[in-house]
């Protein structure tokens, strides 16, 4: 009696959790593209990408800007008993000058161009991020997908294994059966519990991720996941390698770092050129008439050039090698981009043929073979042909080879997922405009 009552209790315990679940069903089921909208509209840190990108863009305006013009204004050469007397000595005069700082012919326009290639740089780093918050979105998206269906088929389980529970009681309360065939099906409820409530934990950390992702309360429900198609790619490894050459933010970030580190290496040739300073001054005098001097007091005026002499040939050279070696890194880490590009789209084709042929097996043979095999096992433990562990084994594989065909889907997609950023374009849903672009280059 006490076995049946800790049976009855498992059994109430998962009529509750079926009804929670149920309860957790009512919520609109999420729409993937709004959810991935409100993930690139509302991250702090591609925000704050943004501002970053913006700074540097307000930089490379003000690269190529002149200094300002410096004003001066000078008492010139006055009696020192006699302050602020003009007309005592002819070399007393008020000055007033300009002077003007140039860089030699050709800086500013390459420190333009360095600014602006950093600026670009950035602007690149925003677009990866976003490709990455974009794959991080549909990846929990897809994870949330497979929790759901394991739990519905936990769920399944749990009624079936109830189901089981009753044809065993029923076997021994006519001695047809043994009690430890109930005692194996408590344990398999038991177990069937605890993986639930593990899938629970999961899609609680699942759902406070994807409420990161998306920069709202943690708390924010997260409402069911609608079933999907596999998308099949039309495009071969060469295909998807010339659209990431293409497309990808961060290989023309990249890019724009080689260019950055070649205009550097040219603006530091222009150091070994002098800048000048343009300057001119005009006095104003008095008339001086004395018996120590007779002055007429004409204006005069002053224009002058002056350069600086480029001697410290040490500090320029090193200036030279710093942009070579700038160059040199953006080059190989762009090369190294490009090969890992190469590997990871290779690597990933490989994985989703396997998931897509995993799919088509357990759709087509394996779990219709699985359900006819535990269908004759109930038939066969109704009229004692089989023992009740052949039974639960038969439904132990079935449930098995559905979370595996659920699993292999939602890998399916999160793989397609990460195959999107490193190609750097949305390829489920635009593979035909990607196709007509590659033949109209072609």
């Amino acid at each position: 009696m006490k076995n049946l009552r800790t049976l009855a209790l498992l059994l109430l315990l998962s009529l509750s959790s079926a009804m929670v679940w149920a309860e957790e069903e009512k919520l609109p089921a999420e729409d993937l593209a709004r959810l991935v909208d409100a993930a690139v509209a509302n991250n702090p840190e591609l925000k704050s990408s943004q501002a970053r990108w913006q700074m540097f863009a307000n930089k490379a305006k003000q690269a190529s800007s002149l200094e300002d013009p410096m004003f001066m204004f000078k008492l010139q050469n006055m009696l020192a008993r006699e302050p602020f007397v003009f007309n005592k000595d002819p070399q007393s005069a008020k000055v007033i000058g300009i002077s003007q700082q140039l860089p030699f012919w050709g800086k500013r326009a390459l420190k333009q161009e360095v600014a602006r290639y950093e600026a670009e740089s950035y602007k690149w780093t925003i677009e990866e991020r976003k490709l990455e918050l974009i794959r991080m979105v549909k990846e929990t998206y897809y994870q949330l997908w497979a929790v759901d269906k394991s739990m519905g088929i936990v769920d399944k389980n749990l009624r079936i294994l109830a189901d089981f529970v009753t044809i065993a009681e029923s076997k021994y309360s006519v001695g047809q059966g043994v009690q430890q065939d109930i005692y194996k099906a408590g344990l398999e409820k038991s177990r069937m519990l605890d993986m639930q409530i593990t899938l629970r934990q999961q899609r609680k950390s699942l759902e406070a991720n994807l409420n990161y992702l998306l920069y709202r309360p943690g708390n924010t429900p997260v409402g069911t996941i609608a079933d999907f198609t596999l998308p099949q790619l039309p495009l071969s490894a060469e295909r998807l390698n010339q659209t990431a050459f293409e497309k990808r933010p961060q290989i023309k970030s990249l890019a724009s770092l080689a260019s950055k580190g070649e205009a550097s290496h040219r603006l530091a040739q222009k150091e070994f050129y002098p800048d000048f300073n343009l300057s001119f001054e005009y006095m104003f005098k008095e008339a001086i008439s004395s018996e120590m001097a007779n002055d007429p007091g004409y204006n005069m005026f002053t224009l002058g050039v002056t350069f600086n002499l480029p001697f410290q040939q040490e500090r320029r050279y090193a200036m030279l090698a710093e942009s070579t070696s700038e160059t040199s890194m953006a080059t190989e880490e762009l090369n190294g981009l490009k090969n890992t590009i190469s590997y990871t789209i290779n690597d990933t084709l490989a994985q989703l043929e396997r998931r897509r042929n995993l799919v088509e097996l357990y759709k087509g043979g394996i779990i219709p073979q699985a359900e006819q095999s535990l269908e004759s096992a109930v038939i066969s433990y109704r009229v004692n042909k089989v023992d009740f562990l052949t039974l639960l084994d038969g439904r132990m594989t079935l449930f098995n080879y559905e979370r595996e065909l659920y699993e292999s889907q939602a890998e399916y997609m999160m793989k397609l997922a990460q195959l999107e950023a490193v190609v750097g374009s949305n390829l489920a849903s635009a593979p035909a405009e990607l196709a007509s672009e590659h033949s109209q280059h072609n």
